[in-house]
């Protein structure tokens, strides 16, 4: 049942990318051939310049197996994964990157260095994480979060989530992104804690998320099927019409965007977001569409946010 389709770089992103001037982009951990190739076939794409982060010797060999002359890009020597992070978060702190790519360090070495209280990116929000999900032939996004942070959010993170995953949604022309807040069941049930955290997360919204619509509790279909909806005499104007899905727990969040990745060949670009700059972060599984999608995701995003 594994789909065997083509991933796809949604032409829409990469257009509104490719208006863009490359951005600046630390890797951290540049020094491994997966994160090495990512960071040439993003800059390949025209989307990033990416400064290399690492052990210089591997980095310049690895360079050079790929004939790529060692002058092309600024390599920044580092002993370990944690003078990597630190390097590369210091140099969006001092405004010399514009988005910051995890290499081959481990994401809680990076995300430590993101909240460092000395030269850390915090904003006052909180870290989340966006799947940007496309199916291939579509342009057609669906975002799913957090599926890689946040393990069992509240409601003061829901909120925090919310506002995050509609900050990347404007950013990509979307004014008034619909938002579902993800349950079982589209009553309020004791049984079922996540439906009573949506609902609340609903009300709160209409004061405390602005330049967005959120509905919920909803079930998945009826949540992004209209028909479904209908079938079930919802009316909210998020029902069968969601951009973004907000999941309650990380389990859901994970199976659900691996699900559609290996039954539909999503193209799944995730970014961390609530940081000073956006935040790729990559997983050796990763294809090199979602891979690049994610970069020019980042590339849109710091645009937008006057990084670049």
């Amino acid at each position: 049942m594994l789909s065997t389709a083509p991933f796809e770089v949604p032409d829409s992103v990469l257009e509104k990318s490719k208006s863009l001037s490359p951005s600046t982009m630390a890797i951290a951990g540049a020094d491994h051939h997966v994160a090495l190739d990512s960071a040439l076939s993003c800059h390949k794409a025209g989307l990033i310049v990416p400064v290399l982060i690492g052990n210089e010797g591997k980095i310049t060999a690895l360079l050079e197996t790929r004939n790529v002359a060692v002058s092309t890009f600024q390599i920044i020597d580092a002993i370990d994964e944690k003078e990597c992070a630190e390097i590369a978060v210091k140099l969006a702190f001092d405004g010399k990157v514009s988005s910051l790519m995890k290499g081959q360090i481990h994401t809680d070495t990076l995300l430590r260095a993101v909240l460092n209280k000395e030269f850390g990116l915090t904003t006052g929000a909180r870290l989340s994480h966006v799947f940007h999900m496309t199916m291939p032939g579509s342009d057609k996004a669906l975002m799913i979060t957090d599926a890689a942070i946040n393990i069992a959010p509240d409601i003061e993170t829901m909120l925090h989530i919310v506002r995050n995953a509609v900050k990347l949604a404007h950013s990509l022309g979307l004014d008034d992104p619909k938002v579902a807040m993800l349950s079982a069941s589209e009553s309020v049930l004791d049984a079922m804690p996540s439906s009573g955290r949506a609902a609340e997360v609903v009300k709160r919204a209409e004061t405390e998320v602005a330049g967005a619509t959120v509905g919920g509790p909803f079930a998945f279909d009826n949540a992004i099927s209209p028909q479904a909806a209908a079938l079930k005499g919802i009316t909210h104007p998020v029902a069968g019409h969601a951009d973004i899905i907000v999941v309650p727990n990380i389990e859901t969040g994970n199976a659900l965007f691996k699900m559609m990745v290996y039954f539909n060949s999503a193209c799944a670009a995730g970014l961390v977001m609530g940081a000073k700059v956006p935040i790729v972060l990559t997983s050796r599984a990763d294809p090199p569409q979602a891979r690049i999608t994610a970069a020019a995701l980042a590339a849109i995003l710091s645009a937008s946010s006057g990084l670049c």
